[in-house]
């Protein structure tokens, strides 16, 4: 494998983060914020590194990149953007506040949205910017990124998308990767100053209005107020917020096509169809469950039940009530929304919708393979027949995904938590989606949890957002057979 060619690259993306970094110092220079200090150092540091790492592993114009290169980059690089992450709140805060720190940044860069921050509106400008900013970049992806304003980075080709990418294949949208990459990031900055702008008009600052287009976007969470998105006590907000959850939820390559005027993939779309389906049916149960425990009047128990449908399937993670208090049903069907997500392409988290409908349409060729035991029944989605060999690798991915699942909560329950709390954050973090139930509810914060738990929700998130395989290769890249 090619080490050197790894710490070459990673060392590119470094110096991009450093350069990110001083985006927030520049707001924080221009506010007076207590927190400039922090920013240039934690930037200095991480150009350092950067500038290192490049100039001690520089690789020729053709150096060789194949697939074990591509996870071991794309790991690494996920993990070495949370540590760079997690230097501002460390050089800010001080040294004690390391692993909130690292927990902070993780989820941040991997969208998941749980904080540890319990006085939200008491941070400056700076640290809710770069919150978000983190959201935004991990959004569409730092490899993705990479690849779009670093051509060395295009050397990994499909490699690195596949690595990456949220869903079981990743679509290649131009013949070149790069302008793969770039035609994304270009999709994904346009839906957002969209956002941007229709937020201001609907009365938010600009920097609020920022943030929240960054965190609605990558599908994050962050907010800049304690009481997130139901602070602002707008139903039109509210309504614009939840539309544009939708769009990020999902796949961006139909928003592409859209874009470009063709509108009649995304309306043909199975996945997308069925994603608009699930939050339909969980709208409605919710708000009729809702209207009837006399939580809020019929409209209200819509808009509500709405709201927190789509921040939860499209794993975004913002609160407009506390919807740990409703009723078991809603609840309940909140839980399951968990395990849902959004659409493959999409910057949401989770399984993914394209999973869940491979894996009824296989249940319904094993049941009719009962009856018809030599007949020849693929699996298909719409018109298309999914490979066998995608079909096992859905299969494995949902038994990775429930096994991580369960050795998360029952960590965390060897630490103390109960286990509503214990197992509802492991399906948050490992889902990408940032509230659960009970001591990590949508009016709670993750600080309360011990150093050893947020690290193992860290892993956790960091493993989700990379579709599981991927680390897990890494993890056993260097086993011998």
């Amino acid at each position: 494998m090619n080490l050197r060619g790894v710490l070459f690259l990673l060392g590119r993306l470094l110096l991009a983060l450093a350069a990110a970094l001083l985006v927030p110092a520049v707001v924080s220079f221009w506010l007076g914020g207590p927190d400039l200090r922090a920013f240039l150092v934690a930037a200095l540091v991480t150009l350092a590194a950067g500038a290192a790492l490049e100039r001690g592993f520089r690789q020729r114009d053709d150096f060789a990149f194949g697939r074990r290169e591509a996870f071991v980059l794309v790991t690494a690089a996920w993990v070495t953007a949370s540590i760079a992450g997690a230097l501002p709140y460390v050089f800010f805060k001080g040294a004690g506040f390391a692993i909130d720190g690292l927990f902070e940044a993780a989820s941040g860069f991997t969208t998941t949205g749980a904080s540890v921050l319990t006085n939200v509106e008491g941070e400056p400008a700076g640290i809710l910017l770069w919150r978000s900013l983190t959201h935004w970049l991990g959004g569409m992806g730092i490899i993705v990124l990479g690849i779009a304003i670093l051509p060395k980075l295009a050397v990994g080709g499909m490699e690195l998308l596949g690595a990456e990418a949220p869903g079981p294949i990743a679509e290649k949208l131009t013949p070149r990767i790069a302008q793969t990459a770039k035609a994304l990031w270009a999709v994904y900055a346009v839906i957002t100053l969209a956002e941007v702008l229709v937020l201001k008009l609907l009365g938010m600052d600009l920097f609020d209005a920022v943030n929240h287009a960054f965190a609605t976007m990558a599908t994050g969470g962050f907010s800049t107020r304690n009481l997130s998105v139901g602070a602002y006590g707008s139903a039109a907000i509210e309504i614009v917020v939840a539309f544009f959850m939708m769009v990020a939820g999902a796949n961006f390559a139909l928003h592409y096509r859209l874009l470009r005027g063709d509108p009649a993939p995304l309306v043909r779309d199975p996945e997308f169809r069925a994603y608009v389906a699930i939050l339909g049916i969980a709208t409605v149960a919710i708000a009729i469950d809702l209207a009837l425990a006399r939580v809020a009047g019929p409209l209200d128990s819509l808009r509500l039940a709405w709201f927190q449908s789509t921040t939860v399937v499209t794993t975004t993670g913002f609160a407009t009530a506390d919807f740990d208090a409703w009723p078991q049903l809603s609840r309940a069907v909140l839980f399951v929304l968990m395990f849902v997500g959004g659409c493959a392409g999409s910057t949401g988290g989770s399984v993914k919708v394209v999973r869940i409908l491979i894996v009824v349409k296989k249940l319904g060729a094993d049941l009719k393979a009962l009856i018809r035991p030599h007949a020849v029944l693929p699996v298909r989605i719409g018109h298309r027949a999914v490979p066998p060999d995608v079909v096992g690798s859905v299969t494995t991915f949902f038994i990775l995904f429930l096994t991580l699942f369960a050795i998360g909560g029952l960590l965390l329950t060897a630490m103390g938590l109960d286990l509503v709390s214990a197992f509802s954050a492991s399906a948050a973090c490992l889902g990408n989606i940032g509230p659960g139930f009970g001591a990590v509810g949508p009016t709670q914060t993750y600080a309360p949890l011990p150093g050893a738990g947020k690290l193992v929700l860290a892993f956790l998130m960091i493993v989700g957002r990379l579709e599981i395989y991927t680390v897990l290769v890494v993890l056993f890249l260097g086993r011998k057979r």
